[in-house]
């Protein structure tokens, strides 16, 4: 993907929160605009007029009501694209895209291709352009999505993926999970001094009202343990936790998610 397809600044990327701890994406080039995973379609309509944007697209990253909730109402209202995975049946959807498909986003000038990235879902996928991911509930700063219909085995597969991208690209994570993903990554390796100044940053954040999103996919690898089933410190936690050593780094991340779901 060529620089001309990638207009789309940090900048241009705003985080309208919703409900109790997501957030909606939205995307602004010019007059145009498109929203990632939009619940709540007030949410959508008070940014647009206060900003003056016309909403020509929308992408969604699986199935969940707190991320379509706002799908059919836009729809109707502004007539956008709406591209969603292939195999499910969200209504609105007129799009449905898998591995490797472009989404074209003309008015914005920005394209992005598709990764599948089972786990949270089966059929789960993110939206990732130079420097940009938007990565649904897979992967969140410190921590991951739970499982609700995949395995840990395809989740953990998907982070795997998703941590060989380039570290500075950002990540646009649909929760402000960070605060209590790090209690558990302190829990689950002790020792991590990035990870402590990363808990005081986002602290700090958090006080002021501010999102601690994006993150980094460099960032996300030095301190968060889902992306660290292979580090000493994880092992010998998930170890004295469950009482066996996992064989593996598969089997590590089933046993940590085990553990985060009931932490």
């Amino acid at each position: 993907m060529d620089d001309q397809h990638s207009k789309i600044r940090s900048a241009d990327i705003i985080p309208l929160p919703a409900f109790r701890d997501n957030y909606i994406w939205l995307l602004r080039h010019g007059p145009c605009a498109a929203v990632v995973d939009p619940g709540d379609a007030a949410v959508v309509e008070a940014a647009l007029q206060a900003h003056g944007l016309r909403l020509v697209a929308i992408l969604l990253t699986h199935h969940h009501d707190d991320h379509i909730g706002g799908v059919a109402e836009l729809a109707a209202r502004h007539h956008p694209v709406v591209f969603g995975p292939a195999g499910e049946n969200i209504p609105g959807l007129t799009r449905r895209v898998g591995e490797g498909d472009e989404v074209a986003l003309n008015a914005l000038e920005q394209r992005f291709t598709v990764l599948a990235i089972p786990g949270h879902t089966t059929t789960h996928i993110a939206y990732h352009a130079p420097g940009i991911l938007f990565a649904g509930d897979t992967l969140f700063s410190a921590g991951c999505g739970r499982l609700f219909g995949g395995t840990a085995a395809q989740l953990h597969a998907s982070l795997q993926r998703l941590a060989q991208l380039p570290g500075d690209t950002a990540v646009y994570a649909a929760h402000e999970y960070t605060l209590a993903n790090l209690a558990f990554a302190r829990t689950a390796e002790p020792s991590n001094p990035a990870r402590d100044a990363w808990i005081v940053e986002c602290e700090a954040l958090r006080a002021a009202g501010r999102p601690t999103l994006p993150t980094s996919i460099a960032r996300e690898c030095g301190i968060n343990p889902f992306l660290r089933t292979d580090s000493p410190g994880v092992i010998d936690t998930v170890t004295a936790h469950s009482g066996q050593r996992p064989a593996n780094s598969a089997e590590c991340f089933a046993a940590l998610r085990r553990w985060k779901d009931v932490f």
